[in-house]
């Protein structure tokens, strides 16, 4: 069920401390921590701590909720020293575009340039 934890999912391990994790910043909604497999010199992952299973779920059953990731977004920007040189924020939705762990997140990539389109 959306918005309820789930045993399966790598996220809600990491959100539960079950699954270790870089943090970088918490908040009372969200959960920012580094990526393991990073495309950028900073990439950094902004979670709901509720499980959604992609952005569109998080932004229709709880957009207070989804406007907190996005704020965090724009705060790790500002923390990792991105933020004057521009960063890029995505949302991938469905295994065709990118998506493997089936929880809302947006990723935080800066650092170097960034070409569009990508991929």
């Amino acid at each position: 069920m959306a918005g309820e934890p789930q045993t399966d999912c790598l996220f809600c391990k990491i959100v539960s401390g079950d699954i270790p994790a870089t943090i970088v910043r918490e908040s009372a909604t969200t959960v920012a921590f580094r990526d393991i497999n990073p495309q950028a010199p900073t990439h950094v992952l902004v979670i709901p701590r509720l499980h959604h299973p992609d952005a569109a779920s998080l932004a229709a059953a709880a957009p207070e909720v989804a406007a907190d990731v996005l704020r965090e977004a724009g705060e790790v920007a500002a923390a990792e020293g991105i933020e004057a040189g521009g960063y890029r924020v995505v949302f991938n939705t469905g295994s065709g575009a990118g998506q493997t762990v089936f929880h809302a997140h947006a990723h935080v990539l800066g650092g170097r340039g960034l070409q569009w389109p990508p991929g």
